[in-house]
Parts: C-alpha cells; structure tokens; sequence
C-alpha cells in the first residue's frame, strides 16, 4: 500500500485493487471510538474474537463479553481525554475472505495533541455481508 495517510475527518484514497470495504470497516471502527459507542465497536467484530495486550491474549466469545471490555477500554481513554482518533494503513493484504492489516494509532486530546500512539495488527475475515476483526494483535 502506498504511504498515503489517514486524516481524522476522512480516508486517504485506497490503491488500485484494495477493498474499500475493508477501509468502511476501520472507518466505522474509528468512528465507534470517536462516539464512545461500545455496540458499534462490538459490531466490527467477528465472534469469537481475540485481542492480544500487555503479552496476554483474551478471547471474547459473545459480544457481550466483550462489551465489558470496550467499556472498561472508554472510561481510561475519557480519563485520559481522548476525543478524536486516526489512524494510518503501514500494510494491508486481502485474499478472498480473509484479510491482514497493521495500522498506527494516534488518539488525541481536544486540543490535537497526542495522548496515545500505538500500533495493531488486525485479522479479518468477511462474513458475506462485512469484514469483521477476528483478532487484534497490539504491539506492546
């Protein structure tokens, strides 16, 4: 992929070739965090899902399950003050349903100024109807 970038307002244009799709789904999942909306995050996963953090993977085999995490997740980021988000594609592969991305994070304050930046690497598959994050790999 190219080394266009992400700005917080919208997507940079994807590459010849690259499912637009698939950038929906991190555009919605970036506005879920954005809106502090714990279902929308939970509904651009596929069940079960696995996040790997801190050196330890967790598997959430409803959405309820991880509900409680994306809530626990919303209530450090208000305290940190975290008010928009955007994100960068370092590389991306899709091979019909499944798919591989890395993204870098920057979260900022309301005053734009970075307050966490980190990177993930995602999983995917489409279900049919979307792609779904499988798993999340965060670097520590």
């Amino acid at each position: 992929m190219s080394e266009e970038h992400r700005e917080p307002d919208g997507l940079a244009e994807p590459d010849e070739g690259y499912d637009e799709e698939l950038l929906d789904l991190f555009d919605e999942y970036r506005e879920s965090f954005e809106d502090y909306d714990a279902e929308a995050v939970a509904d651009c996963f596929a069940y079960p899902a696995v996040i790997w953090q801190f050196g330890k993977g967790n598997v959430f085999q409803d959405e309820e399950e991880l509900l409680e995490n994306i809530e626990t997740l919303f209530a450090a980021l208000e305290k940190e003050g975290v008010v928009t988000s955007a994100f960068d594609i370092l590389s991306a592969h899709v091979e019909g349903d499944a798919a591989m991305a890395t993204l870098t994070w920057t979260q900022s304050d309301a005053d734009g100024e970075p307050v966490i930046e980190f990177t993930c690497h995602y999983h995917l598959i489409y279900d049919g109807d979307a792609w779904r994050i499988a798993m999340i790999v965060n670097e520590p």
